[in-house]
């Protein structure tokens, strides 16, 4: 028979250990258009996790290619959205149930162990966010010196833009091929990712980095080297500290994104 001594408030409300292992599970949101010929990878590491995430979303932008088929066929929850990373990760985070939510890049492959990693980082209170080192790579190996370059910017990033952040509040700004994970409760606690065409990641940082510390883990996450082989490195690297300069002294993001067009 039913316990009839629980009031309605213990019989709606969560056990503690529901709760805990609520909070403790991760959910994966990739943003993607027209990622058919690198999602593929991506999707065999998320979804061979040990131990596994809670889910997988992809949230589609509009794509014509086979994107969506190749995330169906893997048993991938898909959503669809209008055009933009930073609305379509909005998206996925509404929807997602995990307390942890990591943003997955369609082109970035986690390591095996990327849940327990998440786990680990976030059990300190004090840390809100943190993301992995990337590694570009492609078909001639990893670019060592690409990758050495995406390290160093999240430090020397905030230093040079925000000093005082960067001191007083271990500010370090993270970016979309590092795969930023944080809590859930952190991240609606700050709106989300701002809406804006270029640079959302860094913004959402700066948010963050008002509840916590901002980590660059030393583990490793793959990415493609496509804008670099498309643009070439010298072109690459300059655009990148363009964008990147331009940015830091307040540039609109419009005006950005004119100088960062896709590779797709």
């Amino acid at each position: 028979m039913p316990d009839s001594t629980r009031t309605v408030a213990e019989i709606v409300t969560p056990e503690p250990d529901a709760q805990r292992r609520a909070a403790s599970q991760v959910s994966l949101v990739i943003p993607a258009l027209n990622e058919a010929q690198a999602l593929s990878s991506a999707l065999r590491a998320a979804l061979n996790l040990e131990p596994p995430a809670l889910e997988l979303i992809l949230v589609d932008g509009g794509s014509t290619d086979g994107t969506v088929t190749l995330a169906e066929e893997a048993g991938v929850r898909v959503l669809h959205a209008a055009r933009g990373r930073a609305l379509q990760m909005n998206l996925g985070a509404q929807v997602a149930r995990g307390g942890i939510l990591c943003f997955l890049h369609a082109d970035t492959r986690l390591p095996r162990d990327a849940v327990a990693v998440m786990r680990h980082s976030l059990a300190d209170p004090e840390v809100a966010a943190a993301g992995f080192t990337s590694l570009m790579e492609g078909p001639e190996g990893v670019r060592w010196v690409t990758s050495f370059h995406n390290f160093i910017k999240t430090y020397y990033a905030p230093l040079l833009f925000r000093p005082v952040a960067f001191f007083r509040r271990h500010l370090r700004l993270l970016f979309g091929d590092q795969a930023i994970f944080c809590r859930r409760e952190d991240f609606e606690s700050v709106g989300g990712y701002q809406e804006v065409p270029i640079m959302e990641e860094a913004t959402l940082c700066e948010r963050l980095g008002q509840r916590g510390r901002i980590l660059q883990l030393s583990r490793t996450v793959r990415s493609s080297d496509r804008r670099v082989r498309r643009w070439g490195f010298w072109r690459a690297h300059a655009t990148y500290l363009l964008v990147g300069f331009a940015w830091g002294l307040g540039i609109s993001g419009r005006r950005l994104r004119r100088l960062y067009p896709d590779v797709r």
